[in-house]
């Protein structure tokens, strides 16, 4: 680690909490002399305080080692750009429009790549009134099922979480110009553009 970056974020981290060395200090159970000598660039936090500075300050323990946090440029909205994480830890799913440095289970999590359906990954999609009534043939036991289905437009999300011995369907209110995106549990997220209507659907 170097200690100069890293005392710098501490110190910039500290303030925007508003909150003192002393009070710093106090959470980590540490004293303010040694908070001090952090942000001066004298030493570096112990490892066994990074999980608990990181939760005071509010900041990704990867942000504490690299003593940089990841910015981008503003994000206009563009529901285009969104993706797809999960924790292979706990299994929680979370989503950004832009790129993002998310973490859950103090492990980085990376986002999904999404492919092209296969023969055994296809969504068929019937319209049916004012919805959308999304099947699939996936199986849906505990050790292999599908995780969810969204279907993505310019401006917005529908999302549905599924869980094994569920039925395999969903249903969203139609949407046009959207994206269908899925998961399985155990070969990864697909992406089917558009919204095909099986023959005979109006």
């Amino acid at each position: 680690m170097d200690c100069q970056k890293v005392g710098a974020l501490i110190r910039q981290l500290r303030k925007e909490r508003h909150l003192t060395q002393k009070q710093l200090a106090d959470a980590l159970h540490i004293s303010d002399k040694t908070v001090s000598k952090w942000e001066c660039g004298m030493g570096c936090p112990d490892v066994t305080l990074l999980r608990s500075l990181s939760a005071v300050l509010c900041v990704p323990v990867a942000a504490l080692l690299s003593g940089e946090r990841m910015t981008h440029d503003k994000d206009g909205g563009n529901m285009n750009r969104i993706r797809f994480y999960h924790c292979p830890c706990c299994g929680n799913l979370m989503q950004t429009t832009g790129k993002a440095s998310l973490s859950c289970c103090d492990r980085v999590c990376t986002p999904m790549t999404p492919q092209q359906p296969d023969a055994a990954h296809q969504l068929t999609v019937q319209c049916i009134e004012d919805d959308y009534y999304i099947t699939f043939p996936h199986e849906m036991k505990k050790s292999h099922y599908i995780t969810f289905v969204a279907y993505v437009t310019c401006n917005q999300m529908l999302f549905a979480k599924l869980y094994p011995e569920q039925g395999s369907e969903v249903r969203f209110p139609a949407l046009r110009g959207g994206k269908l995106y899925f998961a399985c549990n155990t070969h990864g997220l697909f992406v089917q553009d558009g919204v095909p209507t099986v023959p005979g659907d109006t």
